[in-house]
C-alpha cells in the first residue's frame, strides 16, 4: 500500500513537471504587441533578387554580408530565401527615417549632406536567436517573429520584428515550407 501511495503522488507531481508550457510575451515584448495593435500597416517586401551565397555562418548578398548562428534554423532558411537581405534592411531604415517626424532639424542636416543615405547602410551584421511570437498571430497564414540584430556599429542590440504571409499556409505547415513560399509583408525595428 506504501508502494502505491508512493508511486500515486509521484506520479501527480511530475505531471506537472512534464506539461507543455504555454509562452507568455515578455516585458520586452510588450512594445510590439503595442506597434502590431495601433500602427501596423501591411506592406510586400520583395526578395532579394540578386546572386546568394551561403559560406559557414555568414550569407552574401551581392557585395553585403549578414552573419547568423548556423543553430539557428528560422533565421538560416529566412536568410536563405532571400526574404530579409542588407538592402532590404537599408531601404527599411532610411523609409523609417524619413517617415519620422520627431526631429526636423536633424532631417534637414542629414538632406544637405551629399550622400547622407550611406549613414544607414546595413553591412556585416549579425542575426541570431529568431523565435516565433506565437501570441502575435492566430492566423494560419501569418507567423510574425523576432530576429535579434547585432550591428558593430552600434552599441546595443537591435530586434527586428518581422512579418512573413503565406497564402497557401494551413495550421500544421513546417516552418520551413512556410518560410520558402512566404513573403514579408511588415517589418518593425527597436533597440533592446
Amino acid at each position: 500500500m506504501k508502494l502505491l501511495y508512493t508511486a500515486s503522488l509521484t506520479i501527480l507531481l511530475s505531471t506537472s513537471f512534464f506539461a507543455q508550457k504555454t509562452e507568455k510575451p515578455g516585458s520586452k515584448d510588450k512594445a510590439a504587441i503595442e506597434h502590431f495593435k495601433n500602427d501596423y500597416k501591411k506592406k510586400n517586401y520583395k526578395k532579394f533578387n540578386g546572386n546568394i551565397v551561403v559560406k559557414d555562418n555568414q550569407i552574401l548578398f551581392d557585395n553585403k554580408i549578414i552573419f547568423y548562428d548556423k543553430s539557428d534554423k528560422i533565421t538560416k532558411n529566412i536568410l536563405q530565401e532571400g526574404l530579409i537581405y542588407p538592402q532590404l534592411l537599408t531601404d527599411f531604415q532610411v523609409d523609417k527615417f524619413e517617415n519620422e517626424d520627431s526631429d526636423r532639424t536633424q532631417k534637414r542636416f542629414a538632406k544637405l549632406q551629399k550622400n547622407w543615405k550611406i549613414a544607414f547602410d546595413v553591412n556585416n551584421i549579425k542575426l541570431y536567436n529568431a523565435s516565433e511570437l506565437i501570441f502575435l498571430s492566430n492566423d494560419d497564414k501569418v507567423k510574425r517573429f523576432k530576429i535579434l540584430c547585432k550591428d558593430p556599429k552600434f552599441p546595443n542590440t537591435m530586434v527586428y520584428y518581422i512579418e512573413l504571409t503565406n497564402k497557401n499556409a494551413v495550421k500544421d505547415t513546417p516552418i520551413q515550407y512556410f518560410i520558402k513560399d512566404a513573403k514579408v509583408t511588415h517589418i518593425y525595428q527597436k533597440t533592446e
